[in-house]
């Protein structure tokens, strides 16, 4: 393994810094509750507003702001993002009448959660596309109530009015004009104004996601999220540059994000690095874009395929693009938060409207975990039911494994029932 080009380390010093701002941040929100998010609100955003609730009056607003091409796009991605949560849900079947003891019955049942809480990050640009990936699922799992925040446009009370037609277009029951840490904590612990949710989902920057590390236990979440992350395994018979632009997609998310190539030519390594230079020149957001690539973009040479492989499962990255001729080694990658396999297939189009979500796991925690799907919003509860027969095969075995642990009320719960039923 050779590096061509190798990433600076990532910053570390500000973590402990952050955790106590974060921290500070939920106390006041829990004890002062909207005030404290009034006052955030204006001293981050510029919002300054005292109603969070965004009003039909709001929604219709920004529909009337967006064109029709905008509509149609909208809608035709949000079909697309539901048709394959239906799908994926379709997957998932309840479980009746199962039976180790002649005489019982066992189960689960698939239980959406009563509510959840949708984070749309607004930063540099408007993340529409997050508001559908993040809210379709939950309303195709049956979630009784979604709710979605977003930050106001800076210096302005609103949210960015093509968020808000998406969020409305993907069906939140509610939407708030709040940001940062201090929505985390609002959806997590309750305000006069916002009730709280039983699950957060929903990228955002460091503070959001160190909020939603702080507030995980009082609510559900769907990971700790990162900066965002594309590594492609590439051979010489990719392009370099859709390589270089896939790269660049990533790294305009902001300066912390990640393009990692991992190839097996030499010569395709160093024609993207150029290449990546060529397309920065005429890069709209280049400013972003470089800082990205240059401090945290890598291209490694791997010794061979096998190579590359076990790299890509060590980084486990977010986005994982496969541009080989032999495409025998698809089933040894087991560690990524999406696939995309073939030139053909843009990271981009998983991005906004192939159907999969792109709500994914960061900073390796596509190890032990996937993206955001209709899934993250249901709860597998499982069940039993014995009759007499079943009871009397099974409650020794239960009373004997009790006493061994010296748990004699267990036990005994067995034994009473053998006694009197």
């Amino acid at each position: 393994m050779e590096y061509l080009k190798q990433a600076a380390a990532c910053p570390v010093g500000e973590t402990e810094e952050r955790g106590k701002h974060v921290a500070e941040i939920i106390h006041n929100i829990r004890t002062i509750g909207d005030a404290a998010l009034i006052e955030y609100n204006t001293r981050f955003d510029g919002n300054t507003r005292t109603a969070f609730r965004v009003t039909r009056e709001e929604i219709d607003s920004a529909y009337a702001k967006m064109t029709q091409q905008e509509l149609d796009d909208l809608h035709r991605a949000a079909e697309h993002i539901r048709r394959f949560a239906q799908a994926q849900k379709g997957c998932l079947t309840e479980l009746d009448g199962f039976s180790n003891v002649a005489g019982s019955s066992l189960g689960h049942r698939i239980i959406p959660v009563t509510s959840c809480g949708c984070y749309v990050p607004g930063g540099s640009y408007p993340l529409f596309s997050t508001a559908l990936m993040l809210i379709i699922p939950a309303k195709t799992a049956g979630v009784a109530r979604v709710v979605a925040c977003a930050p106001a446009v800076k210096g302005t009370v609103s949210i960015h009015y093509k968020t808000l037609a998406a969020m409305d277009i993907a069906g939140a029951d509610e939407i708030y004009t709040v940001g940062g840490a201090q929505a985390i904590a609002a959806l997590a612990y309750g305000t006069e104004q916002i009730k709280p949710v039983d699950v957060i989902v929903g990228p955002g920057n460091q503070y959001v996601a160190e909020a939603k590390r702080q507030c995980y236990g009082q609510v559900g979440i769907d990971f700790f999220a990162g900066p965002s992350e594309v590594l492609a395994i590439a051979d010489d018979t990719a392009n370099p540059k859709i390589l270089a632009a896939d790269m660049l997609a990533q790294s305009e998310h902001d300066r912390l994000a990640r393009g990692i190539l991992v190839t097996t030519s030499r010569t395709l390594g160093q024609a993207v690095i150029h290449e990546v230079q060529e397309q920065l020149s005429t890069l709209e957001t280049a400013e972003i874009a470089r800082v990205s690539w240059e401090t945290y973009g890598e291209v490694v040479l791997a010794d061979s395929m096998d190579e590359a492989v076990s790299l890509a499962n060590d980084y486990a990255p977010e986005h994982l693009e496969v541009i080989v001729a032999d495409e025998r080694i698809l089933p040894k990658l087991v560690n990524y938060g999406s696939l995309f396999i073939g030139q053909e297939t843009g990271e981009v189009f998983g991005d906004y409207a192939s159907g999969t979500n792109h709500t994914l796991p960061t900073v390796r925690a596509a190890r032990y975990t996937g993206g955001v799907w209709v899934g993250t919003f249901l709860k597998v509860c499982t069940y039993q039911r014995y009759q007499p027969s079943a009871m009397r095969d099974i409650a020794p075995l239960v009373s004997r494994m009790a006493r061994g642990e010296g748990l004699t009320a267990h036990a005994k719960a067995a034994e009473i029932r053998m006694d009197l039923l």
